[in-house]
């Protein structure tokens, strides 16, 4: 089947290059050339672990091909899908729904009568039939159908996600658009029995923003229960595999952190609340949620200055990761951001380290020096605080780290290191949901800060 996929952020490209993964034929069109013009020679826009393979090989196949010209890409396609961004509106909470809209305009006058417009993008309830009314200002009502077909795709295993997904969404108001969706998704899906779920537009619409409200209030209420377990002296790991072994309950989304981030949940969250005033309808566990979540993230900064003796005023802080999750070089609301503006207005100079996301942070961090090697960002810190829990981060020499930094003080925000391998080699842990060091402790701490000495055989690393 012929597809066109419009838009090629990261929904659009990682859906676009699965489809021809399975054989279908996709024209994914930009209006951004340079974009464009990368993807032609092999340079994708977003880092996605196994997605320059698939790109290549379904290029070579001649089944994935990018484009600029928009008639090019729509002609003969049964199904044209709407991939554009649909970013919160500053002030307003609600989606910017502008470029889906531009889109639609823009498509009509091309479709082939039969053809499917999908919207893939992440969208409020009614926003298919605005695409509809739409089309249907150029097009004969009936010569077209208009379909939902939500994402849900994680960051760092989307193309898993898009090849053996957990269900398959399609909200469709007419024969033509489920025949056609169904025969994009159900014979691929058949060996892995994915089941997928036929509704209406609106409740497929809504769906999508259901499920990540519930996702992000699962992520805060560990987290609050995290900030409980620090006070009375238990461990939110057990806690949650305690609870998450309840099958009505489950294991995922139970860890704790620094608080939620990324592309869809916060956007995703405000998004369902302007919705949900807009029809007088109070969605106070949501609210509370995003309340929660965005204190969160600046409160950390409150836990390193906990773990120092409380004051970081002239102190040097090393964060490790930065990214809002681990295999992405995605930094939008990542929890890193106010933590390190909250320490800079204490007063400590930050150093930063990712391993992938240093690019995009550049662009929104200012005054942090950022390195390439994470023990060279860590070489005479006063506390190395732990973000994001990368692989290359979980690995990391505690015994080279600790000869490195100038005090003891490791604050791991993710459960990254366990705290007798990381006491072992002389830090002082500090975690979320463990009892966080006190009094003695915590002077202790200090007084046993000791010059900052190269070991032999260290090369350092290069500065960004």
């Amino acid at each position: 089947m012929k597809i066109a996929m419009i838009g090629t952020g990261y929904v659009g490209l990682v859906s676009g290059t699965c489809f021809a993964e399975w054989g279908h034929e996709v024209a994914c069109v930009d209006k951004n050339a340079e974009k464009i013009a990368g993807l032609n020679q092999g340079k994708l826009p977003i880092y996605e672990p196994g997605l320059d393979e698939l790109v290549e090989r379904n290029t070579v196949a001649g089944r994935l091909s990018f484009t600029t010209d928009l008639a090019e890409a729509v002609q003969d396609a049964a199904a044209v899908f709407i991939a554009v961004g649909t970013p919160s509106r500053a002030g307003h909470g609600d989606a910017d729904l502008s470029f889906v809209y531009m889109a639609a305009k823009e498509i009509a006058p091309l479709l082939c009568d039969g053809a499917v417009v999908v919207v893939k993008s992440t969208v409020p309830v009614g926003t298919g039939d605005a695409v509809e009314k739409i089309i249907s200002t150029v097009r004969r009502p009936g010569s077209f159908s208009v379909a939902s077909n939500p994402e849900f795709l994680r960051e760092g295993v989307a193309i898993r996600d898009f090849l053996e997904p957990d269900r398959v969404v399609i909200g469709v108001e007419d024969a033509n658009a489920r025949a056609v969706l169904m025969a994009l998704y159900s014979g691929p899906l058949a060996e892995d029995e994915s089941p997928i779920v036929v509704t209406q537009r609106r409740t497929s619409e809504l769906i999508k923003y259901a499920s990540n409200a519930f996702l992000a209030t699962k992520i805060t209420f560990i987290n609050e229960l995290a900030d409980l377990c620090e006070q009375v002296g238990t461990n939110v790991s057990e806690l949650a595999l305690g609870m998450g072994l309840d099958k009505r309950i489950g294991t995922s989304f139970l860890n704790a952190g620094p608080g939620y981030g990324g592309s869809c949940f916060p956007k995703d969250t405000l998004a369902l609340l302007r919705t949900a005033q807009d029809h007088g309808v109070a969605l106070r566990i949501v609210e509370e949620t995003v309340t929660a979540n965005e204190a969160r993230k600046r409160k950390m900064a409150l836990k390193v200055l906990d773990a120092v003796g409380g004051d970081v005023d002239g102190m040097t802080i090393a964060v490790l990761g930065l990214t809002f999750k681990p295999d992405t070089d995605d930094m939008r609301d990542a929890p890193s951001v106010p933590l390190i503006e909250t320490l800079q207005r204490f007063g400590a100079t930050v150093r930063a380290h990712d391993p992938v996301g240093m690019e995009n942070a550049a662009q929104i961090l200012e005054d942090v020096a950022l390195f390439e090697d994470p023990y060279e960002c860590a070489r005479g810190a006063d506390a190395v605080v732990i973000v994001t829990e990368w692989e290359s981060i979980r690995r990391i020499n505690l015994k080279l780290l600790r000869q490195l930094v100038r005090r003891p003080a490791l604050i791991d925000l993710r459960h990254t290191f366990e705290p007798g391998a990381a006491e072992a080699c002389g830090f002082q842990l500090c975690a979320v949901g463990r009892p966080t060091p006190r009094g003695g402790d915590t002077a202790a701490m200090m007084t046993t800060a000791r010059s900052n000495r190269e070991p032999a055989g260290y090369n350092g690393g290069r500065n960004r």
